[in-house]
């Protein structure tokens, strides 16, 4: 099992910051990718950033350019930096592990006000 413990979100002015952190526990040694995913109301679950145990990254077209996923892997800790962001990013924030079964964080709210 792995256990994972993301940190708050928040309320944020369009075109702010914010940083999200998600640490993992348990049976780390067998993630071979995190990441984040996110749901806005009436829509789908959708993938945000994800980062490889080799530190390939993978980003949403829509996040590409004012997102960046990081790691460090002494705190088996994700970082989502999210940048200019816009009322669309919006959402529920789900951090993300896979070995490769997938395992979810609580969720915490990003809301983005225009």
């Amino acid at each position: 099992q792995v256990q994972l413990v993301e940190s708050r979100g928040g309320l944020v002015q369009a075109g702010g910051s914010l940083r999200l952190s998600c640490a993992a526990s348990g049976k780390i040694f067998s993630i071979n990718a995190m990441g984040w995913y996110r749901q806005a109301p009436g829509k789908q679950r959708e993938l945000v950033a994800l980062i490889t145990t080799g530190d390939m990254t993978n980003y949403a077209d829509s996040v590409k350019g004012r997102f960046a996923i990081s790691r460090d892997r002494a705190k088996n800790t994700v970082y989502l930096q999210m940048n200019s962001l816009k009322p669309e990013d919006t959402a529920v924030y789900y951090c993300h592990a896979r070995n490769p079964i997938y395992y979810w964080g609580q969720g915490t709210q990003v809301t983005v006000s225009s």
